[in-house]
């Protein structure tokens, strides 16, 4: 069964073992949707939840059954059945079979530590459970992956009874035995020889992969397993999981297709790799991680010169694949560690053409230098960067000035009501309108009136709205004298755009990445 050229199963565990992490919950909706699009992406299997555990994964699979999938069978997990009792008998074996499902994954005990310690059972009674179970769920026309829990904890401590409960669940008829690094804790070449010695032991049997992030190895751990002869890789999206997570599947299912040639059902939909990883971050109200390999936003961001300029000539000489395959991109970074040729590219990037020998460049430089000195970040602020170039290169003045500001907040400490008002005076062509409006907070107060005095003369403003707002304090030594960083993420409806400012007052901060905001929505609009 060790065959490199040999399919390899993706078994997705987001909506069951993904949710055991600190943070991360799924509505019933949001179960059902990313479900659908594990599927469309090609995905082999997908765990829904512990029948029973709760009513959450009850009413999941009630509206799954009632979605056609393509290609992807449901899962529903949970246990052997418990000491001392018929498996006809148990509850919890009775729900996973009234889940529906085709596939039911359970978990038995390995480790004897467990099974004395946890159960308080005995060895024979842990096989009996095992293999009852599996039987059981055969016999009912169940497809059963079996997950070996704690397997090479097991396998360190008695491998000859290790091997024993993963032959009681193979011979009652199980499709798949995962062996779980459940604790995280095992080194790669450990869990190769054991892969190894099970796939050799159990030729009829497929062999899968279930790895835990605690050593910050459950990818490679997935790999090495798969060199050794598995062929189920089990894992969630974006490494969501309990401690420190799962086996990241956005990761793992690139390894297997682009560096290690094996097939996958899903290896022809790589292109959409990002947009699923981005898609389960937006439904568990998570915010992505930039620094993911493959289908992060930095994944394939260059920010000093030397390789940047070497990675547009020849994007493999820093790149290990074509961002595109992964439905990424290749991004440039602008900094104090920039020099022309950088600039040229990332003005080319946002649809600027420039000259690297134009004799503002140097000036430019200069300016970028101290403004990243003053605290200003613009690798992940693209607008206020593109309203940076076109203001230095292209003579593209502010279509408005504030001249004047005043932000006060009045605090009723009886009634708990909060009110702050903003007064502007803004100049356009040479004429100055005066607003004053109110919100709840100081920032939103400018915003709205700024927009009152703009939006009769910009009316494109009108759409644009504030979705996102971020603080960060850069010199936190200095107490509440800190400079702060402000990120503000905007959007009309059909684009999103950040934009930054900075300033040891907030207030201030906050007006610059408005100002920005709104400069860069009337100039793309023109």
């Amino acid at each position: 069964m060790n065959d490199s050229n040999l399919k390899v199963f993706v078994y997705d565990t987001t909506l069951r073992d993904g949710t055991q992490g600190e943070g991360v919950s799924f509505s019933v909706s949001a179960k059902v949707a990313l479900a659908r699009k594990l599927d469309e992406f090609g995905f082999d299997y997908i765990e829904g939840g512990w029948p029973g555990s709760n009513p959450r994964d009850m009413a999941f699979f009630d509206e799954i059954a009632k979605v056609k999938l393509a290609h992807a069978k449901i899962a529903a997990f949970g246990s052997t059945r418990r000491a001392g009792m018929k498996v006809e008998d148990d509850a919890q074996v009775r729900q996973l079979l009234d889940a529906g499902t085709p596939v039911v994954t359970i978990f038995g005990k390995s480790w004897l530590l467990h099974v004395t310690e946890v159960l308080h059972t005995t060895p024979e009674e842990n096989l009996a459970m095992i293999s009852d179970t599996v039987r059981h769920l055969v016999h009912n026309g169940r497809e059963v992956v079996y997950d070996a829990e704690h397997f090479f904890d097991g396998y360190a401590d008695r491998p000859e009874y290790a091997l024993a409960t993963l032959k009681a669940a193979a011979e009652a008829g199980a499709s798949y035995l995962a062996l779980c690094d459940t604790n995280g804790g095992t080194m790669p070449s450990t869990l190769a020889q054991v892969v190894a010695k099970v796939v050799k032991t159990f030729p009829n049997v497929k062999v899968g992969m279930h790895c835990h992030n605690d050593c910050g190895m459950a990818v490679a751990l997935t790999l090495v397993g798969v060199e050794a002869g598995a062929l189920m890789v089990q894992g969630t999206m974006n490494g969501y999981g309990e401690r420190t997570g799962n086996a990241n599947l956005t990761t793992v299912v690139a390894n297997l297709a682009l560096k290690m040639g094996r097939e996958l059902s899903c290896a022809g939909n790589l292109g959409g790799l990002r947009k699923l990883s981005l898609y389960a971050d937006d439904l568990a109200n998570l915010n992505p991680d930039g620094r993911q390999p493959y289908v992060g936003a930095s994944a394939f961001a260059h920010k000093g010169g030397v390789h940047a300029n070497a990675a547009k000539k020849v994007s493999r000489s820093y790149e290990h694949i074509a961002p595109e395959t992964v439905g990424n991109r290749q991004r440039i970074l602008l900094s104090d560690m920039s020099g022309s040729s950088s600039v040229v590219m990332k003005a080319r990037e946002l649809g600027i053409e420039l000259d690297e020998k134009d004799p503002k460049m140097k000036e430019f430089l200069a300016v970028l230098k101290e403004k990243e000195f003053q605290g200003y970040e613009y690798e992940n602020a693209d607008a206020s960067l593109e309203v940076l170039i076109r203001r230095h290169f292209q003579a593209l003045g502010d279509v408005f000035k504030l001249r004047v500001y005043r932000v006060i907040t009045e605090v009723d400490r009886r009634s708990g009501e909060i009110v702050s008002e903003a007064a502007v005076k803004v100049l356009v062509n040479g004429e100055e309108y005066h607003t004053v409006a109110e919100s709840d907070g100081p920032v939103s107060a400018m915003d709205r009136a700024m927009r009152k005095a703009l939006i009769p003369l910009f009316p494109v403003l009108a759409k644009v709205r504030l979705l996102d707002y971020k603080v960060r304090i850069l010199d936190a030594g200095r107490g509440t004298d800190s400079t702060v960083r402000v990120l503000v993420m905007s959007s009309d409806g059909t684009k999103t755009w950040w934009t930054t400012g900075a300033s040891p007052n907030i207030i201030e901060a906050s007006y610059q990445a408005v100002r920005d905001s709104l400069l860069y929505a009337i100039q793309t609009a023109q």
